[in-house]
Parts: structure tokens; C-alpha cells; sequence
């Protein structure tokens, strides 16, 4: 378990990137060349939770084995599964490295309830979670590649917390920051919250005005991408708005 201080995050920034679609937070992060940030496959799972943000707490598996892997193991507390649960801070997500494997599940409904209860921001995990109507109405985002009944320990080998770990084939480092929407889940580098945040503000506060443009009847052409006269009125619009608070 690495346990490595890292300088909070501006708070600005923060509630940025939560106004800001996982699709324009992609866009921002391809325009600086990174092109591996979406986490693929994995859906949310969570009826009534809000919009995910938070640093991200990693928890990597690797392949379980039949004369370690026992129920026994669950009646340590200090279990690294449970471990992790009982380490992840408010605002924090869960993310957990299956390997992509969803035979077993990672977690069920009892963790993850551990998880909301202590102001977790959400989990995240490439496998798949057990108890899932018991999740769903939890007030928890919660990313996963679908259900699954076993229990983990058929599976998955927890090992290590707070290191570095691929989940979906995207690379998760310890404080990188998960945003999470109807579109899934994508890993911005921590380093990167302050270049892409207000970045991807303004793209959102444009794309809408752009998508009222388009809805009422401008064709694609000088609308989408902008041209300068439509760039022009949005500058004009923003400015009538401003002059009117």
C-alpha cells in the first residue's frame, strides 16, 4: 500500500469537472494526445445517485487460488477487500482491478452500503458487483460491468491498496479523479484537473448554446463547429446575460 501525500485539489476545479460531461472531459483530454481516459464496457448501476466526482482509491485483485481463497479469509477485518472499505475517505471513489473478469463478483450490496455510509463518491469497478437491487437504490454511484452472483473469492485475490492499477484498460493512479455520468466513467490524471477544468466548462457553457441553435433550425454548417458570426453571438448572448445579473 503506497501512502503518498498529495496536494488537495482546487475546489473550483472540482465543481467544474461536475458540471462537465464525461464527453467533453474525453474531448479536453484528447486534445492534450491522451486517448486511453474513457473507461469502456462498465454501466451505471445506481438508480437515484447523483453524478459521480472523486479522487480515486484503488484497490487491485489478482487471480484467485482454491487453498488461500476460502470464506474463511472474511473473518479478518483486516482483509484487504474490507481494508479498502474501511480506508476510503469522503470524497473519494472506490476502483477496483478484475482484470476485466466478471464470473465473480467484486462486492454486494452490504460493502457498498459501508461505502455510502462513510461519504464515499462512488466505485468503480471493471468486474461485476453481487446483490445488485440492493445497490441500485443506494444513493452511491456505482460503475460496473454488469451482475454476477459468486461470491469474489472464486475469482478475485485482493492484494494491493492504493497503487497503480489498470481497470477497463485504462490506467487509475492513486488521487486521479473519476467522473462519472449516463455516459460511464472517465479518468482524468490528477495533474491535468487544473488544465482541463474551466476548459471544459466553457466547452459545455458553448455546446449548449450551440445545441438551442440547432434545435432551432440552424443547419450544421457555421454552427457546428462555430464560425466566427456564430461565435460573434455567443459572445453576445453571454454578455446580455451578464448585463442582466
Amino acid at each position: 500500500m503506497t501512502d503518498q501525500l498529495l496536494a488537495p485539489l482546487d475546489t473550483a476545479d472540482l465543481a467544474a469537472l461536475a458540471e462537465a460531461s464525461t464527453a467533453t472531459l474525453t474531448t479536453q483530454l484528447f486534445k492534450l494526445g491522451l486517448r486511453n481516459t474513457y473507461l469502456a464496457g462498465l454501466r451505471g448501476l445506481s438508480r437515484h445517485a447523483p453524478r459521480m466526482v472523486g479522487e480515486a482509491f484503488t484497490l487491485r485483485y489478482i487471480p484467485a487460488r482454491e487453498d488461500i481463497d476460502t470464506l474463511d479469509v472474511f473473518a479478518d477485518y483486516d482483509h484487504p477487500q474490507r481494508l479498502a472499505v474501511e480506508s476510503v475517505q469522503p470524497g473519494q471513489v472506490l476502483v477496483m482491478d478484475c482484470r476485466g473478469q466478471g464470473r465473480a463478483a467484486s462486492a454486494g450490496h452490504i460493502l457498498l452500503t459501508r461505502l455510502a455510509a462513510r461519504g464515499a463518491s462512488g466505485i468503480v469497478t471493471d468486474g461485476t458487483l453481487r446483490d445488485v437491487e440492493g445497490i441500485g437504490d443506494l444513493r452511491l454511484p456505482v460503475f460496473a460491468a454488469g451482475p454476477a452472483a459468486m461470491t469474489n473469492l472464486a475469482q478475485h485475490h485482493a492484494v494491493d491498496l492504493q497503487v497503480p492499477i489498470g481497470c477497463a484498460g485504462v490506467p487509475v493512479y492513486p488521487g486521479d479523479v473519476l467522473v462519472g455520468d449516463a455516459d460511464g466513467v472517465v479518468c482524468v490524471p490528477r495533474h491535468l484537473v487544473p488544465v482541463i477544468a474551466q476548459p471544459a466548462r466553457e466547452q459545455e457553457e458553448l455546446e449548449a448554446f450551440l445545441q438551442r441553435r440547432v434545435a432551432g433550425g440552424a443547419p450544421l454548417r457555421g454552427t457546428y463547429p462555430p464560425d466566427e458570426h456564430t461565435l460573434r453571438a455567443y459572445d453576445e448572448s453571454r454578455a446580455a446575460v451578464s448585463d442582466a445579473r
